[in-house]
């Protein structure tokens, strides 16, 4: 008897053991945590959701409430302008259309005279008894109207000042509204959304649960992967399988690491490369201040002229800084248009002019023609970089006694920007590669003229900014073709 006994609590005994178990390998369970985690953020989210929408709807009730009580008050405070006082205005029966007033419309109406006593009120509770109200005390010394929600007394007052039938100040109406009904309208509504929120919450739960189950399996094979490439076997990857999210994760994943080694070299070289858009501002700036050394007796005009010149550049060297930082710190970023309505014609002229000097270097006759005025929506700043890179670059790769032929036409819908050179051209390989990033036709040539491979690739982002398309034409030893089209019309976001 005693063996089977002790034999009974031996099966009890293992049984809550594997129970306990089994409960504990549950709570260590990933998905568990995941869960967990989840369902806390999904209540948290749900209740700052409701009580957020609650605050608002509160807060706009008190402020449309507020707002009509003033309004109500400045009412009733002209009335007293057809009086010479308040005891005039008593002997008219003032008292008593206050006291309807107030009835009808469930306001507390109080007068106070210069003497800081109450005069009328329309619940009697303070009359004839001195009032100790800051927002009286402020109207009785700048006769400016206030008005506000007492959170202790949960009332909303206004008080407002109030004139004779000859503009003298004899007093201060103060109205206050009770807000204890609405506070019960609300305690009723917070009710009925406490009974909403456990719905939404448990039915969040509920399909937390079947999620997270039918989520984890793809996850948790993309997570293997993911540790066997940080443990070094780069060469593995993502089977593009799975749902939506899963396959975009292993696009995305096996992208990166398919540029990984093209990255790094970038980044190696990005020192270097970024010295193209650096140089061309200072190289004018130096143009111009040899121009000014090497002239004697330069009219004070001229100076002058050069100077702003330097002076655009500076300024032009700070932007273009800048937007290199934001290439660096991150990829593919998009820097923020600053869009305004710019006449094109003139941007063409001063953009020339600018680099003029560097043409006359070369005895390269620079051409501008103009079909009609153009106005267009661009950011300035940037379309000049586009113009002056497109047109620095025809310079430095053309040929001695070359020209370079930049024009301007427009459509109802686009303008249209051409530069064209009679340089060496571009081979036809290198063509559909010219805009990516550090690609350079020639890297000994493009040493040699300051060239890194990041001007192209910073005209097109910029131009894509602005909805446009640029195309390029060339031939070898004939000449390059860049051809820009962009809207009149800047739109955001457009498709």
């Amino acid at each position: 008897m005693f063996n089977k006994i002790k034999k009974r609590n031996d099966h009890r005994k293992i049984f809550f053991d594997r129970e306990f178990e089994s409960f504990f390998r549950f709570i260590n369970k990933y998905s568990t945590r995941q869960f967990a985690v989840m369902a806390v953020i999904v209540a948290t989210a749900v209740i700052c959701t409701f009580e957020g929408f609650e605050y608002i709807y509160r807060q706009s009730v008190i402020t449309r409430q507020t707002a009509v009580i003033q309004n109500e008050a400045v009412l009733i405070a002209a009335e007293y302008s057809n009086y010479e006082s308040l005891e005039a205005a008593e002997n008219n029966d003032m008292n008593s259309r206050l006291s309807s007033y107030s009835a009808l419309n469930q306001i507390r109406i109080r007068i106070v005279n210069l003497n800081y006593v109450v005069s009328v009120d329309t619940y009697s509770i303070d009359t004839n008894k001195t009032i100790l109200n800051p927002r009286v005390f402020d109207i009785f010394s700048n006769h400016k109207n206030s008005s506000g929600y007492d959170k202790k007394t949960g009332n909303i007052q206004a008080a407002v000042p109030v004139y004779n039938d000859s503009g003298k100040f004899i007093a201060v109406l103060v109205a206050d509204l009770d807000y204890t009904e609405i506070d019960a309208m609300f305690h009723d509504v917070n009710s009925q959304n406490n009974n909403i929120k456990l719905v939404i919450i448990t039915i969040c739960l509920a399909l937390l649960i079947v999620g997270i189950y039918f989520l984890n399996r793809p996850v948790k094979r993309v997570l293997d992967i993911v540790s066997n490439v940080s443990a070094g076997h780069t060469d593995e990857r993502i089977p593009v399988r799975s749902y939506t999210e899963i396959r975009e994760i292993a696009d995305d994943f096996n992208n990166i690491m398919d540029r990984a080694n093209e990255t790094d070299q970038s980044r190696a070289e990005f020192v270097s490369n970024v010295s193209h858009e650096l140089k061309t501002p200072i190289t004018s700036i130096k143009v111009l201040a040899e121009s000014l050394n090497t002239q004697e007796n330069v009219p004070i005009e001229v100076y002058q002229e050069f100077m702003q010149d330097i002076v655009s550049e500076i300024d032009r060297e700070s932007k273009i800084i800048e937007d290199l930082l934001t290439l660096v710190r991150m990829d593919k970023s998009v820097a923020t248009l600053n869009v305004t309505s710019v006449n094109m014609n003139d941007l063409l002229e001063m953009t020339l002019k600018r680099v003029k000097p560097l043409a006359q270097k070369k005895n390269i006759e620079l051409l501008f023609e103009s079909f009609r005025p153009v106005v267009a929506q661009i950011d300035e700043v940037k379309m000049t970089q586009v113009i002056s890179n497109l047109v620095e670059n025809s310079i430095k790769y053309n040929v001695e006694d070359g020209w370079v032929h930049v024009s301007l036409n427009a459509d109802y819908q686009y303008f249209y920007i051409r530069v064209e050179d009679s340089g060496i051209g571009i081979p036809e390989e290198s063509i559909n590669k010219i805009f990516e990033r550090f690609y350079r036709v020639d890297k000994a040539r493009s040493r040699e003229t300051g060239g890194t491979g990041l001007g192209l690739a910073i005209v097109r982002n910029i131009i894509l900014m602005h909805h446009g398309t640029i195309k390029v034409h060339s031939e070898e030893n004939i000449g390059t073709t860049f051809t820009m089209r962009i809207p009149l019309n800047y739109v955001e976001n457009q498709q």
